[in-house]
């Protein structure tokens, strides 16, 4: 099969397509990319910017198949009627969005295409358009049919790798969803990602309380959950540290005295993270059936169409795809 890598364009009102076309347009493609979603946006960006249409339209995206190396982009015939409003979060974003992942996961699980790379979708706009997921993480483990419990959700910069037990629930939910069976499948699948990048150090994992819960005081479920997790961890041959403060455990991850962290929530994992790379990090799904990157940003509606966004995160992670598809079976 044809290693090709599917781009969803995201919500077209948002950086998705501005991004695409300034990197795209310069960069010489060694095999076929299908870009999905309205075609409106990319015209949007290319007029604005002056630059030339780099791209092949398919009438069915089962063509990517038989295409040469280069961009190509299928609209699904549901989107014809979109109207762009650029900078604006509108439901039908969320629902170009939402629709331009139902096509996605159609042709990746036909192993029609080989990898993913996403573009940002605005949660709150997928949700009112009527897809009731969280975000990516979660659409893309129901669709594929792995699930969400199996699935683990990981953002990387150069300094500094965090996966996360848990991805976008309410804060009041995050104990009773932090199991030991759920920390053990997230370090099975962040030790095969970092051996996959020639790290070698332990993977730390991240208290949930402050300083651990400082033997039970303040807190058990690292005495209860955490750290018999990771005892068995240690039994089946896993590098692993903890549980550590995590106050103080991404200084150290930071100092290359880890590969990876694996935090306990969302932002006790990602505020560091965005910390040191807020514009090159990659985000990657670990556990699906195909490689999945996406760069580390919303959709930017503030700043979507002067400019002003950095292209680094975006190439990071098409970068990352093409050598995760290469790499993959």
């Amino acid at each position: 099969m044809k290693k090709n890598i599917c781009i969803t364009l995201g919500d077209p009102n948002g950086l998705g397509p501005e991004l695409v076309c300034r990197l795209l347009s310069e960069r010489k493609p060694e095999r076929a990319f299908l870009m999905i979603g309205p075609e409106s946006g990319l015209e949007y960006h290319l007029d604005r910017l002056g630059l030339e249409k780099f791209y092949t339209v398919l009438e069915d995206p089962e063509q990517v198949v038989d295409a040469a190396p280069g961009y190509y982009l299928y609209s699904p015939e549901v989107l014809h009627d979109f109207e762009l409003k650029i900078g604006e979060a509108d439901p039908e974003g969320g629902r170009c969005a939402g629709e331009s992942m139902e096509v996605a996961m159609d042709l990746l699980n036909r192993k029609i295409l080989a990898g993913l790379v996403t573009c940002p979708l605005h949660k709150a706009m997928l949700q009112l358009a009527g897809f009731d997921f969280p975000g990516h993480t979660e659409f893309l483990a129901t669709r594929s049919g792995v699930g969400r419990e199996n699935v683990c959700m990981h953002l990387g910069g150069p300094k500094l790798k965090v996966s996360l037990v848990t991805t976008h629930p309410r804060f009041v939910d995050i104990p009773g969803l932090i199991t030991k069976d759920r920390i053990l499948r997230c370090i099975e699948l962040t030790d095969g990602l970092v051996k996959s990048l020639g790290l070698d150090k332990p993977i730390a994992v991240c208290g949930l309380n402050p300083h651990a819960g400082e033997s039970g005081r303040i807190g058990d479920e690292e005495i209860k959950v955490i750290e018999p997790a990771i005892e068995e961890a240690r039994a089946r041959g896993f590098d692993v540290q903890g549980s550590i403060p995590g106050d103080t455990v991404f200084y150290f991850a930071a100092q290359g005295e880890f590969s990876a962290v694996l935090a306990m929530y969302h932002d006790q994992g990602l505020a560091p993270l965005k910390l040191l790379h807020f514009s090159e990090a990659v985000n990657i799904t670990l556990g699906l059936p195909f490689p999945r990157t996406s760069p580390d940003h919303g959709t930017g509606y503030d700043i979507t169409g002067t400019g002003k966004a950095s292209l680094d995160s975006f190439e990071a992670a098409m970068d990352c795809a093409e050598m995760m598809v290469d790499n993959d079976g």
